[in-house]
């Protein structure tokens, strides 16, 4: 099995109106949020592809609809050439979504805390009626830990051991495709790298593709065969990490980079880029980027852009050029 993941015309809405009562009493509609938009995105098999944005931008949203925690709004999700939001066989979709794990920000709050590590890591197979003897203990060693560390229980280790034993879990169920949602920025830098360099290596050894869900630009450039910014639930760029670093061509993702933090000249170190991103519930017209972008024209504010290849980069900005 291949995991080529195809998403079309991705879209979710979420209703956030206030109660009934409240709504006849101020005389108020429905509110909807628009967290993801019409995205579109491929990711071939034995890659890593990189969703960055900051926080708002609707990267987990995307993650969650993909492992199956969120139904879409609107548009299509194919995993291994099943359409998993139209697909009506309930065998194929279970198939394809026991080929799908996923890894959250936070390891503290992914391990239930009164179960042994032996217990964590097998319950995808156990579930399922699967042979478990020895296989936490083999996975333990492939995560870089010891066998006999099966035994414990989650508060005998540290951030990043723990995010190990996230890895050995989803690794458990032989999937080809991880979701990682942030899955280094509740660890320290030094931890970070060891995590990232452990990912990096299982997915050559074992042929896995990533979806890597982050905001820190230093993680996608050396795990990212392709990167994908968000803006307020749209793709606004996606290239190769090369391109992107070396010669970005919509004015969020300059943005994106200039915020990384660096010192100037004088050692200093550079301002922070101004802004937040505007209301989900009431984006701007036309480019959703226009209130904070230093290019906007009127044309920005009228009509929103489509994505269009430049180069090798697809970007969704009237005035890339």
């Amino acid at each position: 099995m291949t995991a080529h993941v195809t998403v079309r015309g991705l879209t979710r809405i979420f209703d956030v109106s206030k109660p009934l009562l409240n709504r006849i009493l101020e005389r108020r509609g429905k509110a909807f949020l628009t967290a993801v938009s019409e995205v579109d995105f491929e990711i071939e098999e034995r890659t890593t592809y990189a969703l960055v944005g900051e926080s708002g931008s609707g990267k987990s949203t995307i993650g969650k609809m993909l492992v199956g925690l969120l139904n879409p709004s609107g548009g299509d999700v194919e995993v291994e050439g099943v359409n998993l939001a139209k697909e009506t066989d309930g065998d194929k979709v279970a198939e394809v979504r026991s080929d799908i794990q996923m890894i959250f920000q936070d390891p503290y709050a992914s391990l239930n805390p009164r179960w042994r590590v032996r217990d964590i890591i097998v319950e995808p197979v156990a579930s399922k009626g699967g042979d478990t003897k020895g296989l936490a203990e083999k996975l333990l060693e492939q995560v870089g830990l010891h066998p006999s560390d099966a035994g414990k229980f989650p508060h005998e280790f540290s951030g990043g051991q723990r995010q190990r034993i996230c890895i050995a879990r989803a690794l458990a169920s032989n999937p080809r495709l991880i979701v990682c949602d942030e899955p280094t920025s509740a660890l320290d830098v030094s931890v970070q790298a060891q995590v990232l360099n452990l990912m990096s290596d299982l997915k050559d050894e074992l042929g896995l593709t990533y979806l890597l869900i982050t905001h820190d630009l230093t993680v996608v450039r050396h795990m990212a065969d392709r990167i994908g910014v968000l803006y307020l639930g749209r793709l606004v760029e996606e290239a190769d990490p090369e391109t992107l670093f070396t010669d970005p061509k919509h004015p969020y993702s300059r943005m994106l980079l200039d915020a990384a933090p660096r010192m100037d000249g004088f050692g200093r170190e550079v301002p922070p880029p101004t802004g937040e991103i505007p209301d989900p519930i009431d984006p701007p017209s036309g480019c959703a980027f226009h209130p904070r972008c230093p290019l906007a024209a009127d044309i920005c504010k009228a009509e929103r852009p489509q994505m269009r290849l430049i180069g090798t980069s697809k970007v969704a900005c009237h005035l890339a050029e």
